[in-house]
C-alpha cells in the first residue's frame, strides 16, 4: 500500500549546514506524505477511520411508525373527553410487541396493548401510556404494564382510559430521524462509535474509509535496557519506545514498538528494512546528532532505494529546541517515510508532536492534522529564558487561560513531561518573556 509520493524540498535551498525553520521541515513532511489508498472494511474495524465518500440513507429511520411508549393504540376520538371520574372503556383487540410483522387493526372503540417500539397498528392514530390507564386489570390506574405471562387479561377484554390524548402523541413518526436518499454522513467524516450505530442503523455492514496507518517505532542505542530487566553500569531504561508507541495510537495509528536496537549500523539497517513489511510510517528515535555512535545516519544512508527519484533520508539542524537534529526522508521500494527523531525524551516527544503527529493524520485523509493551539497568560516566578534564533517548547500546564511552567528546559527531563499537557511557544526572536505576558500554547490533551 503505498503511502506517499515523490518527495521534493521545491524551492528550499538544501545542504549540510542550512538551518531549517520548524514550519519548513513541517511543510516539506506534509508536501509528501498522501492518504493511504482507500479500502472497504467492516464497521468494528472502521473505528477511527476517515470515510472517502458520502453515505447516503437506504431506508428511512425509523422505518415505519413505531411507539415511544408501553401503552395503547387508540383512535383519539374514542378517549377525547376521558377523565379518572369519566374513562373511556375500550375493548383489546389483541397485543403489538416490537418486532411485530401483522398487528391487529383497531377499529372504533378498540383498542392495542403496544409496547415501546412496536409499529403503530392500522387505524389507531395516538398511544395513551400504560400509566394513564388501569392496564386492562380491572382496577384503577396502574404504574406500569405486567408481563403478559403474569396477568394476560391485559391483552383482552377491555381498557379503562383516564386521560385524552393528541393525535400522534408518544407516536415516532416513519423518517423522523434521517429519511431514505438523505446523506447519513459525509466524506471526511472520522468514524466514532455514534457514527458507527447510526451506519449499523441504516443497514451499513461496511464502509470505504482511508485505513488507519501501521506506525513502525524503533529506538537505538546500546544502554537501552528494557523496562522490568536489572540495569548495568552506565544503562537506561529504554522511554523513547514506549512514550512514541502510545503517542502513535493516540494519534489514530496501529503502532508496532520495536525493541532497542544496539548502535551498530548493520544491526539498525537490516532491522529497518525487515520491518518495512509492516509499516506505513515508520519513526526512528536517536542516532542522528553528530556523536561517534550516533549510527542512524550512517544506517539510514545504505537503507533501500536513496538512488532512486524521491528516495533516501536527509538529515537537518532545525532552528528549535529542543529538537535540533531531525532526519526525514522516503526508504525501501514501496518510499515508506521515515522520520527520525532525537534521543533525548523531551526531544523525541516535543519532535514527535510537532511532525510525527501530523504526518500520521495526513496519512488517515484528516483536514485537520494540527494539535490545537491557544493564547494564555504566563503564571511563573520569574522570566523564560530562550536562545536567540531559536523557537523553544517548553513543557507546562493549562487551565483557564494560563499556563504554567512544568521542569526546567532540560531534554532529558522526563518526569516533567509526564505532568505537562501543553507546549509553551517561545518565538525565534524572543529571548526572554515575562510573567503575565500572553504567549502562544499547544493543547497536547
Amino acid at each position: 500500500m503505498s503511502s506517499a509520493a515523490p518527495r521534493t524540498t521545491g524551492h528550499l535551498p538544501v545542504g549540510p549546514d542550512r538551518l531549517w525553520s520548524v514550519e519548513e521541515h513541517l511543510e516539506d513532511i506534509l508536501a509528501t506524505v498522501r492518504p493511504l489508498e482507500p479500502i472497504e472494511l467492516n464497521l468494528l474495524d472502521a473505528q477511527g477511520c476517515v470515510l472517502v465518500e458520502d453515505v447516503t440513507v437506504p431506508v428511512s429511520l425509523p422505518p415505519f411508525d413505531n411507539s415511544s411508549m408501553d401503552g395503547y393504540a387508540v383512535r383519539v376520538a374514542d378517549v377525547a373527553g376521558a377523565s379518572e371520574e369519566f374513562p373511556a372503556v375500550l375493548e383489546v383487540v389483541g397485543d403489538v410487541a416490537a418486532g411485530q410483522a401483522d398487528p391487529p387493526p383497531v377499529g372504533p372503540g378498540q383498542a392495542a396493548r403496544i409496547m415501546t417500539g412496536a409499529p403503530l397498528p392500522p387505524g389507531a392514530e395516538t398511544v395513551v401510556p400504560v400509566e394513564w390507564t388501569n392496564g386492562g386489570l380491572g382496577e384503577g390506574p396502574v404504574s406500569g404494564m405486567r408481563a403478559r405471562a403474569q396477568a394476560p387479561e391485559g391483552a383482552e377484554g377491555q381498557v379503562r382510559v383516564y386521560r385524552p390524548a393528541e393525535a400522534r402523541a408518544h407516536v415516532r413518526a416513519k423518517g423522523g430521524d434521517v429519511k431514505a436518499g438523505d446523506r447519513a454522513l459525509a466524506a471526511g467524516t472520522v468514524l466514532g462509535p455514534p457514527q458507527i450505530a447510526l451506519l449499523a442503523a441504516i443497514g451499513r455492514g461496511t464502509v470505504r474509509v482511508h485505513p488507519r496507518p501501521r506506525v513502525v517505532v524503533l529506538s537505538t542505542g546500546s544502554e537501552l535496557v528494557q523496562p522490568d530487566e536489572e540495569l548495568g553500569s552506565g544503562q537506561i531504561y529504554d522511554s523513547n519506545s514506549f512514550a512514541l508507541t502510545a503517542a502513535a495510537r493516540d494519534a489514530g495509528a496501529i503502532a508496532y514498538r520495536v525493541g532497542a536496537v544496539a548502535d551498530d549500523a548493520e544491526t539498525l539497517r537490516d532491522t529497518i528494512e525487515d520491518q518495512l513489511v509492516r509499516a506505513d510510517l515508520m519513526v526512528t528515535t536517536g542516532g542522528v546528532s553528530v556523536g561517534a555512535y550516533d549510527v542512524v545516519k550512517e544506517a539510514l544512508a545504505h537503507v533501500g532505494d536513496e538512488d532512486e527519484p524521491g528516495g533516501g533520508v536527509e538529515f537537518r539542524k532545525l532552528a528549535m529546541q529542543p529538537g535540533k537534529p531531525q532526519g526525514f526522508g522516503l526508504v525501501g521500494p514501496d518510499h515508506i517515510p521515515l522520520l527520525a527523531l532525537p534521543g533525548n525524551p523531551v526531544s523525541s516527544y516535543v519532535s514527535f508532536e510537532l511532525f510525527v503527529r501530523p504526518a500520521i493524520r495526513a496519512l488517515m485523509g484528516l483536514e485537520d492534522v494540527h494539535r490545537p493551539t491557544t493564547r494564555a497568560t504566563l503564571t511563573a516566578d520569574k522570566p523564560l529564558t530562550s536562545p536567540k534564533g531559536r523557537r523553544q517548547f517548553l513543557r507546562g500546564s493549562y487551565a483557564d487561560g494560563a499556563v504554567t511552567p512544568v521542569g526546567g528546559a532540560g531534554s532529558h527531563l522526563v518526569a516533567a513531561l509526564a505532568h505537562a499537557d501543553a507546549l509553551i511557544v517561545v518565538p525565534e526572536e524572543t529571548e526572554s518573556v515575562e510573567p503575565g505576558a500572553e504567549v502562544e500554547v499547544v493543547l497536547l490533551g
